[in-house]
Order: C-alpha cells, then sequence, then structure tokens
C-alpha cells in the first residue's frame, strides 16, 4: 500500500507580506498546518497559526523538505512573485511531477517592474543571472528591443552596465527597480554609464530598452557552425591528434542529445572540448561540464572554448565516475572516454541523468561496444545504436577520390522515456 500524501500547496507572495494576496491565498495560508518558506519569506508569516520550516538554499535538500510536507494534511510552500517565473515550482513540478502541486501565482516582480516604468513586457526579453555567464546574457542584449532581468550576487545591475558598455553596447536607456512593493520601493533610471556607478539593494529587476533607431553592434564573428565544425577547427594535442570525435558523428550525437537552451550538459572524457564547445553553442543560456583527466587536454578545453566565445563551458579536471560527485544533475550526457571503466562510468552517470534526460556514448572498439549495449538496456531498455562509417571526398588533381574516417559506433538512450501510444 502506498504512502497516502497530501497536494501541495505553492503561494506566491510579494514583499509587501499577507496584506498584498488575495483573499483566497490568505485563506489557504492561514489553514496550513505546515509552511515551508525561505528565512526572509517566513519573516511574513509571522502571524500564521502553522509550523513555520525553512526551506534549505541547496535544491536536493529542499526536494528532500518537499517530499517531508506532503505527509502532512494541508501543506503549504511559500515564494516570493510568481513561483514559476524562474521561482522554484518549475523545477519541483520537472523533478518531483505536476500531479503533486497546485500553484497560487502572486504578481511577479518582473512583471510590476515593467508596470512601474509603463512599459509592456510581452516582447521583452526576460531572464536571470543567476546561475547563467554573464557573456551569454549579453549576447543576446545586443540585438533585443526590451530586456527584463534579475541580477544575482555576482552580477548586479552595476556590473552588468559596465559589461555592455565595455563591449560597446551603449544604445540602452537603463532602468532599477529595487524592493518592488514594499515601504521602501525605489526606481531608478538612467543612461548606463549613470547606472554603472550606483549601489543597489540585492532584491532588484534592471530593465533595458532599446533607444529609437540604434542599430546592433557586432558580436563576435560568424566564424564557426553552431554544431558540425570541422575537426581541424579545434586545437588538439599533437600525440592524439585525430582521436577528436568526429564532424559526423558530434552532429549526430548532439542530434540525439536533444540539447536545449537552458540545459545542463556533461561531456564526460571530453579530450580538447569538441562536444562540449558545440553543445555549450546549443545550451547558450545553460551549462557545459567537459570532464577530462588530462591537464594538458584541460588546457586545450579552455583555448577552444575561448576561441568559439562560449564562456559556459566549464572544464573538470578528473577521472568518471570520482569527478562526477559534485557536478548539477545533467539533462544530457555524451561520453566519450570510459577506458576501461565503461561499466562504472556507464552506471554513475545514468544514475544522474535527469528524468526524459538523454545519454549518447561514442565508443571505437567491439568489445566497448558489447560491453556498453549490456550495460544501457540493463539501465534504460531500448538502446538505439549507430555503426558510423563516414568517407570524405578529396580532390586529387581533376578527380574525386574517397578517403574512410575510422568507423566508430553511438549509442543512445532516454532515461524513462514518455510512453507512446
Amino acid at each position: 500500500m502506498s504512502e497516502e500524501r497530501s497536494i501541495i500547496r505553492i503561494v506566491g507572495i510579494g514583499d509587501d507580506g499577507l496584506a498584498g494576496l488575495t483573499e483566497s491565498a490568505r485563506g489557504i495560508l492561514a489553514d496550513a498546518d505546515v509552511l515551508l518558506a525561505s528565512a526572509g519569506t517566513l519573516a511574513l508569516l509571522g502571524s500564521l497559526p502553522g509550523k513555520k520550516v525553512a526551506l534549505a538554499a541547496e535544491m536536493r535538500d529542499a526536494v528532500k523538505q518537499v517530499l517531508e510536507i506532503e505527509r502532512s494534511r494541508r501543506p503549504v510552500l511559500v515564494t516570493g512573485g510568481d513561483p514559476l517565473f524562474y521561482g522554484v515550482a518549475r523545477y519541483l513540478c520537472d523533478r518531483l511531477g505536476k500531479d503533486r502541486f497546485e500553484v497560487v501565482p502572486h504578481v511577479s516582480s518582473m512583471q510590476l517592474a515593467f508596470a512601474r516604468i509603463k512599459e509592456s513586457w510581452e516582447d521583452a526579453y526576460l531572464t536571470s543571472l543567476a546561475g547563467r555567464p554573464l557573456e551569454t546574457v549579453v549576447d543576446r542584449i545586443r540585438t533585443a528591443e526590451k530586456v527584463g532581468m534579475f541580477s544575482s550576487d555576482e552580477y548586479s545591475p552595476a556590473m552588468v552596465a559596465r559589461a555592455l558598455l565595455d563591449r560597446g553596447i551603449d544604445y540602452f536607456r537603463g532602468y532599477v527597480c529595487e524592493n518592488l512593493g514594499s515601504p521602501d520601493e525605489r526606481v531608478t533610471q538612467g543612461e548606463l554609464g549613470e547606472l554603472a556607478g550606483l549601489d543597489f539593494a540585492p532584491l532588484n529587476v534592471m530593465i533595458l530598452v532599446r533607444k529609437p533607431n540604434r542599430p546592433d553592434r557586432a558580436g563576435r564573428g560568424g566564424r564557426y557552425r553552431l554544431f558540425g565544425n570541422p575537426d581541424d577547427v579545434f586545437a588538439q594535442s599533437r600525440p592524439k591528434r585525430g582521436l577528436i570525435t568526429q564532424a559526423e558523428v558530434r552532429a549526430i550525437a548532439l542530434s540525439q542529445l536533444d540539447i536545449r537552451p537552458t540545459s545542463v550538459v556533461w561531456d564526460v572524457g571530453a579530450g580538447s572540448g569538441s562536444v562540449a564547445i558545440e553543445a555549450a553553442q546549443l545550451a547558450n543560456q545553460g551549462m557545459v561540464y567537459a570532464i577530462e583527466p588530462e591537464p594538458g587536454d584541460i588546457a586545450l578545453i579552455q583555448a577552444n572554448a575561448e576561441a568559439f566565445g562560449v564562456p559556459n563551458v566549464r572544464p573538470i579536471a578528473g577521472k568518471a565516475p570520482e569527478a562526477l560527485a559534485g557536478l548539477p544533475d545533467p539533462d544530457a550526457i555524451f561520453i566519450g572516454g570510459t577506458g576501461r571503466r565503461v561499466d562504472a562510468v556507464l552506471r554513475a552517470a545514468f544514475d544522474r541523468l535527469n528524468p526524459a534526460g538523454k545519454l549518447a556514448v561514442n565508443v571505437a572498439t567491439i568489445d566497448g561496444l558489447a560491453a556498453s549495449i549490456a550495460t544501457l538496456k540493463e539501465l534504460a531498455g531500448r538502446v538505439e545504436v549507430w555503426n558510423v562509417a563516414i568517407a570524405r571526398g578529396i580532390e586529387q588533381l581533376d578527380r574525386v577520390r574517397f578517403e574512410a574516417v575510422n568507423p566508430t559506433f553511438l549509442l543512445a538512450v532516454i532515461k524513462n522515456p514518455p510512453p507512446t501510444d
């Protein structure tokens, strides 16, 4: 018999506390027997009778707390603004399933900020700087008409303004909206150069509005393809030159991984980083972790990432599976180097893969293929397998001949795939 559990209501709240909620939302909070929220949000709930529990900062611990309060009769998780707009609700629904929750949104601070400056936000590029590389966000800002950003502890509005000016992006008027909905609310507007010299409260939204008739400033040149770049555009170590994941295999593997803009990706046995770098171009708002034990290859990954202009590649020096322990759970994994530890690496990687995540493995030997198929069948059930044998056309005088590339094997699986009709 399965353990009985309650629906958890996730209620959004503003800086003005209970007074700013609807009567229905106040009733939900008043009726709750357990209230889970951050320490700052709990301070807004002091008069409510339910047991108050401080939400852990680490998401893994927070998920455990959510599973614990499910056993209460009327559990409520309280979070700021709209819980589904860069909030915790999206994460929890993805990890635990939507059927566990009911979401009661409040007005997002992003929505309030645009209302304060009397601009629509339907056509704006909206983002959060928490956990995202600033360079990636700046590249998106370059061509936007309007931008709404949640700043972070690492990147304040002043730092964003300076970063834009350093890159010649001077064609926006900026607004910083602080402590929205609270008595000390403040809205500051000005040129980016003016905002770059100011300090702002931690709770803020930064809005950028493009000045009329101002063109974009060019970013990095279109020298490279999004993926499937020729092997020789990547820096490679001389003794291992030619062992890079071939361009055609890369293209197939990346298509199977189905990488989205915000994906977290692992490239295990990254070598010089060709897969990691092209994955980073696809996951331009996400993060790619390139795990590689050779110090010389770590330097190559860094050099290639700089050449391609992808700051969201993070080299991890170490050998799998041990080096995987401290990394965020991935949405997609490419494994290109396992050595003789193929079973251990595949099991450790698959265990950490998010539900519905994709894993692709490239092996060069029959032994590696057999071992990989056996392990992946046990873990995932269905395994797709390709024997990739490519011959590239080469001009020789007035004729074309074909030069074979070393054949290789590619395997792909999905973790807990959705049922087919």
